[in-house]
């Protein structure tokens, strides 16, 4: 019986014959005789060599692809932790700048009132109807007492109520229980300020009705009592009634000028209360005039 399916040329013979095409070819090409058929064949098999090619390339896209997603990923957590750095440290900044300015502000009311001061820093602060305290951090071993008059950068915060060796109480203006002897900055009017249990007015209960007073004059400290050196600023002016206005009598409030509810730095101060001694009296002018004549 004949096979089904014939075996073909040997193996040898197709070998040979491959053999013999590409000697054949390549005398061609020494001889230049398919230079010509070199293009178009180029063009026929370059859709063959984009596809064998694509796979590789899509693989080489995809590798360049994931690595960049993930440097940009890496990167973006960088930059974003860096930002968030950068943005604490500004902030940081911002508060530091803030505290500068704030020292200034105190160094320079320090030097112009020219008393004795001391920085001290708020603990607790107690802003309740009753009561109107800030605790601070020096006590008496900074040499603070009782009764020391205390301040900010704008004007009068009030005074030491109780003192420890590490700590001490301040009883503000608006105290309730607080009256500080005052005069307006324009004309010298003495008057006392009383608390209200409000932290932003005061009132002056004690003025008449046909005082001279106007909405913005400035109270400034007038120094009786000797707790609180004169020519501190106080309040201002900021309502008067409408029967005060007429000059019949009313009720006249102010406003503290000190940030009372939101303070930093606080200044202890130190004024010199010494009194200016005695001429002795026979060395006062007119005293051997004075003996003389008796």
């Amino acid at each position: 019986m004949k096979p089904l399916f014939s075996r073909g040329y040997s193996k040898t013979l197709r070998l040979m014959v491959c053999v013999t095409a590409s000697l054949i070819l390549l005398a061609l090409e020494q001889q230049g005789a398919i230079t010509k058929l070199r293009t178009p064949l180029a063009a026929i098999t370059y859709p063959l060599q984009r596809l064998v090619g694509f796979p590789v390339q899509v693989a080489q896209h995809s590798k360049n692809w994931l690595t960049s997603q993930s440097a940009l990923i890496e990167d973006n957590k960088k930059l974003r932790n860096e930002a968030l750095s950068l943005k604490g440290s500004q902030l940081r900044f911002e508060a530091l700048e803030q505290e500068n300015i704030r020292l200034r502000g105190l160094l320079e009311t320090s030097f112009k009132v020219g008393d004795q001061v001391l920085i001290a820093e708020p603990l607790s602060i107690t802003l309740d109807p009753f009561e109107h305290l800030v605790a601070v951090n020096k006590g008496t071993r900074f040499g603070v007492y009782v009764g020391q008059a205390v301040l900010d950068s704008n004007g009068i915060v009030g005074q030491v109520l109780r003192v420890t060796p590490y700590s001490a109480d301040i009883v503000m203006i608006t105290d309730p229980s607080h009256a500080i002897p005052v005069q307006i900055n324009r004309n010298g009017l003495r008057t006392i300020a009383v608390g209200t249990g409000v932290p932003d007015r005061l009132d002056l209960p004690y003025l008449p009705g046909n005082s001279d007073v106007k909405e913005g004059d400035l109270l400034v400290t007038s120094g009786l009592g000797g707790v609180f050196p004169p020519g501190y600023p106080v309040a201002k002016i900021e309502a008067l009634d409408k029967d005060l206005k007429n000059g019949i009598g009313g009720r006249i409030s102010a406003k503290p000028v000190a940030m009372l509810d939101r303070n930093h730095e606080l200044l202890l101060v130190w004024s010199n209360n010494k009194p200016i001694p005695r001429v002795p009296v026979e060395e006062a002018p007119g005293a051997s005039l004075d003996h003389g004549r008796n």
